[in-house]
């Protein structure tokens, strides 16, 4: 093994830095990988020697974080804002940005969010409902609920998720939709007005391959359909709804220009043929259906829509519709755009691949724990109007974002900590004999919230025997929580003091009759952990948030009168 490098005190003090704010962002949680890749990008000279500076970056982030545990983050906060106060800017930025105006005109804005039905809506869905639902409130307008539905083949909709959808809608947002459509009602409205653009000229039935097609688009030439006469398009186009032209042989395009700079504007395709069922449809009353593109932006035009808020990876789908409208001589609604958003824990995962896995048995639902859907997230006891507040927070830019997990759980426990009630956890239970008399006496009352937030307390009776996590009688000397210093001699506890100041570990504990059996679920990944303990059994309630004391926040999921109580990790 290589002697440790001895580093310059200018690479110590940026890598100090870094993990200050890593600290400072995550809640005293930060991470090294984190760290080394702002540090990376910061100094490249330095990438050279990431292996090496490894040991330096994990022990200034152990640094960070010891302080912010001990000393509380605004302990680390101000060191950062010593040492480096240039680093607090991004936190600064973050937490100011906010939403910024809508566009153009504004005195009776339409927004819509458009999900496809094929599961329930995802973290990532979220953000996008969050800030369309936020505008709306600020300019007193309205969202559109469309239900993106017109793939039955690719992205086929679950007939469950229509109402989901509308449940995590109220769940995120606290109001119901405006407007609620089902894009699929609409089919007879896209093929008039795709049959209306063949008509006229700006549209036509493209008969080639697409290998040919694709070739043809790189090579900037017309396609021979192309300039068929509108009335051969129209001959092909009822061949086309009426079953002699096989799925994949025919594809109706918008006619814009072959020559355009974009190869994705050339000539683009608004409807294929699809044989496939569609479980809100009857029978197989359609054959040809539209691509997104097309049915988005002829529902955009006839719902009224003022402004549209989306990825600025659908950049192109705006350049797109912008060519259709002006066939129609419409005017397209106003456009921002964000960044993509990367979740640590989560990475690229879609609702297909979801539910793939959960028909493999990997996952149990769509609210499994481990999963990033709002199912899951409710389920683990997240409240939707933190959620919002979080996106709403964040705002709106262009810049990609990779946060993690932790930043909206930091987020989110700091808005329900002063809400939330406090019970003790003792996760694999030893007894002990409690003797002497230094206690304060056989009744306790303990406030629900310490810092009096919510008001009353729990009273507990404590008798010759208490509960500890076997984990903390390792060491001899303890302080049961909010009652006494013990002295551990085996299976008995000599009771010492009350609340001296020795610096001896504090722990959670239970009087014996106190606690009922409990098992807490905490996801890890694709796993699940369980970890088995003794709840206290004080004015419990199903569905309610608790943070168990030293452990974390969770929800009690179910309270059986047989059996343990089930318990549900939220987060720190």
């Amino acid at each position: 093994m290589s002697e440790p490098r001895d580093w310059n005190s200018d690479v110590i003090e940026v890598v100090r830095k870094y993990a200050l704010q890593n600290a400072v962002e995550y809640n005293g949680e930060g991470q090294s990988s984190s760290v080394l890749g702002r540090l990376l990008s910061e100094r490249e000279d330095l990438r050279q020697m990431a292996r090496e500076l490894m040991t330096l970056v994990d022990s200034e982030v152990s640094a960070a974080n010891s302080m912010a545990a001990s000393q509380g983050v605004d302990t680390v906060r101000a060191e950062l804002e010593r040492t480096a106060p240039e680093a607090l800017e991004r936190e600064k930025h973050r937490k100011t940005e906010g939403l910024g105006e809508l566009p153009g005109d504004t005195s009776s804005i339409v927004l819509r969010f458009a999900p496809n039905p094929n599961g329930p809506m995802t973290l990532g869905h979220s953000r996008g409902l969050s800030i369309n639902s936020e505008y709306a409130t600020i300019y007193q307008g309205k969202v559109v609920l469309r239900f993106d539905d017109t793939d039955p083949k690719v992205k086929p909709p679950i007939l469950d998720a229509y109402d989901w959808i509308e449940e995590e809608y109220e769940w995120l947002t606290g109001k119901t939709p405006d407007v609620v459509i089902r894009a699929s009602d609409n089919m007879n409205l896209y093929l008039k007005r795709a049959e209306e653009m063949i008509s006229d000229g700006f549209g036509y039935v493209c008969r080639c391959s697409v290998e040919d097609f694709r070739r043809m688009r790189e090579e900037k030439n017309d396609c021979p359909c192309r300039n068929r006469p509108v009335s051969d398009s129209l001959s092909d186009w009822e061949a086309m709804n009426s079953g002699i032209i096989a799925e994949g042989d025919a594809v109706v395009r918008v006619k814009t220009s072959m020559a355009l700079p974009n190869p994705a504007l050339r000539d683009w395709p608004a409807l294929r043929i699809l044989d496939a069922p569609h479980p809100s449809v009857q029978g197989d009353q359609y054959r040809v259906w539209p691509l997104l593109d097309f049915q988005s932006a002829i529902d955009d035009h006839g719902q009224g829509v003022t402004h549209i808020i989306r990825g600025k990876d659908l950049m192109d789908s705006t350049r797109k519709q912008t060519l259709l409208y002006d066939h129609f001589g419409w005017t397209y609604p106003q456009t921002m755009y964000w960044g993509r958003i990367k979740i640590h824990e989560f990475g690229k995962i879609s609702k297909s691949e979801i539910k793939a896995a959960i028909e493999e048995g990997e996952f149990e639902d769509w609210d499994d724990i481990r999963l990033p859907t709002l199912s899951a997230l409710r389920r683990r006891g997240f409240r939707g109007d933190v959620v919002r507040d979080y996106w709403i927070d964040l705002g709106i830019t262009q810049k990609d974002i990779s946060t993690s997990m932790q930043t909206i759980e930091a987020f989110h426990a700091k808005r329900i900590d002063p809400l939330t009630e406090r019970r003790s956890f003792v996760r694999d239970p030893v007894t002990l004999t409690l003797e002497g008399s230094g206690g304060p006496g056989p009744e306790l009352s303990i406030p629900k919230h310490p810092e009096g937030t919510v008001r009353g307390c729990r009273d507990w009776t404590v008798g010759d025997t208490v509960a500890v996590q076997s984990a903390d009688v390792t060491t001899t000397r303890i302080r049961l929580k909010e009652y006494a210093d013990i002295v551990v001699s085996g299976e008995s506890a000599l009771v010492e003091s009350w609340r001296r100041t020795d610096g001896r570990p504090v722990v959670q504990w239970l009087p014996s009759g106190m606690g009922r059996e409990a098992v807490l679920h905490r996801p890890d990944g694709r796993l699940i952990s369980s970890e088995i303990g003794l709840l206290e059994d004080f004015e419990l309630e199903v569905g309610e948030i608790y943070q168990l004391e030293r452990v974390g926040f969770a929800i009690l999921e179910e309270l059986p009168d047989r059996g343990p109580a089930k318990l549900i990790w939220l987060h720190r």
